[in-house]
């Protein structure tokens, strides 16, 4: 079974019915951080759990931001974020 959860968020879920993700990845903590910058720099962003809920071996995280500042965050992404 696939579970959905949001993380830090005080964002209405119904508005993000067109979001899109910016980055994705198996870690929480990746995706936080990446969050986080996003936040920082004025873009609100969202984690989303797309861990199956039973093992956490399958599924990602997701960091999703509006249509309007996707391509502000994946420059932020590529170009202020390594690991």
């Amino acid at each position: 079974m696939l579970s959905i959860s949001f993380f830090f968020t005080d964002v209405d879920p119904l508005k993000m019915a067109n979001w899109q993700k910016v980055y994705e990845t198996g870690s929480q903590i990746r995706a936080e951080i990446i969050r986080g910058v996003l936040n920082e720099r004025g873009i609100t962003a969202v984690v989303l759990n797309k861990k199956e809920s039973v093992y956490q071996i399958h599924g990602n995280y997701e960091v999703m931001t509006s249509p309007d500042e996707v391509v502000r965050a994946l420059q932020i992404i590529e170009h202020e974020v390594t690991f």
